[in-house]
């Protein structure tokens, strides 16, 4: 069969990235441009900013990544974009863009939405095989998947309120360490030890996982030390709060697996770039001798390598969209079975 060349673009949030990716699983080139700095002065995201830097770099993002590649637009087979979930307006750069190339290489569009994005990216690691489990960790989703194929999916456990992700920005943002909050987490608690006693979320045998309760025992906790004049000790907090996080995480995916007696493991999400939680997925996997993929630290971020892994499968199956593409800053991934 014919090599197939995917254009990926991804600018859901503060990353404007473009990759070209063979066959759905080897990387040709990827450019990523990064509007970190800019909103690191801000404390987060400021989505006006975002918009206006992703349009003043698409074109020079573009070049970059074809100089890199020695590549031409018209040498792909099909564009692909991040649709959902996502701001708005960074979302609306990248689809205009991505139907401008559309429309003057006529390449056709393929939509692509973020989580799959993530998942898939698990393909330039090594080919996902079924069934497999999925645990997708990000600042939205927090979800146990059974997958028989690609895009068959079934939620196992998900979240019943706020996810993994979004718990660690705002446990960051209570300890006033700056942005972006999650990977500052992980650095405060490499410093800290594990002295503060929280709260165990969920602390049953169900699939589900919990954060608001965790999250609001840390609140509460630095609210009333700080009323009584006390000073919070961020590192061991930090430390605290990753320790117990994370052991959720295991400890439900070990149930998942024992319940399904699938052998596989594939993780997605920007959480997964956390070095704690690897290194206890790695320790779970030698425990039950389990078939783990983890993408590289660079493909766990936003990244439009991913988003054009994601676009393969769509690009067989001749799953293409039309020009009314819009975006969706909201759109849950998964549809739970009965």
């Amino acid at each position: 069969m014919k090599d197939v060349y995917i254009l990926g673009i991804e600018s859901s949030c503060d990353e404007t990235s473009i990759s070209i990716v063979k066959n759905g699983c080897e990387e040709i080139a990827t450019t990523v441009f990064t509007q970190m700095d800019t909103h690191a002065e801000f404390g987060g995201v400021v989505p006006e900013i975002a918009s206006r830097m992703h349009t003043e770099s698409f074109t020079l993002v573009l070049e970059d990544l074809l100089k890199k590649s020695n590549m031409n637009v018209s040498d792909v087979d099909a564009i692909a974009v991040t649709y959902a979930p996502g701001l708005l307006g960074s979302l609306l750069v990248g689809i205009e863009f991505a139907k401008t190339l559309s429309l003057v290489y006529n390449k056709p569009l393929i939509a692509v939405h973020h989580i799959a994005g993530h998942i898939f990216a698990n393909n330039l690691v090594k080919k996902i095989e079924y069934p497999t489990l999925a645990l997708v960790v990000s600042g939205g989703h927090t979800e146990l998947v059974k997958m028989t194929s690609d895009y068959d999916f079934e939620v196992i456990g998900t979240t019943l309120d706020d996810a993994i992700g979004e718990c660690f920005d705002k446990v960051a943002r209570v300890l006033d360490l700056k942005y972006p909050g999650g990977p500052n987490i992980e650095k405060y608690a490499e410093l800290g030890k594990n002295n503060y006693k929280l709260p165990i979320p969920m602390d049953n045998n169900e699939l589900n996982f919990s954060y608001s309760g965790l999250k609001s025992a840390v609140i509460n906790l630095v609210h009333n030390e700080r009323q009584r004049g006390n000073e919070i000790n961020k590192e061991d907090l930090a430390s605290s709060f990753q320790t117990i996080a994370v052991d959720e995480i295991i400890r439900k995916t070990e149930l998942a697996i024992k319940e399904t007696g699938i052998k596989r493991l594939i993780v997605a999400g920007g959480v997964s770039a956390n070095k704690y939680l690897r290194k206890e997925l790695e320790t779970l996997s030698n425990k039950l001798n389990l078939d783990l993929s983890i993408p590289p630290l660079k493909y766990c971020t936003d990244n439009a390598t991913m988003i054009a892994c994601a676009a393969y499968p769509q690009y067989l199956k001749q799953d293409f969209t039309n020009f009314e593409l819009n975006g969706k800053s909201q759109e849950y991934f998964f549809q739970k079975k009965d």
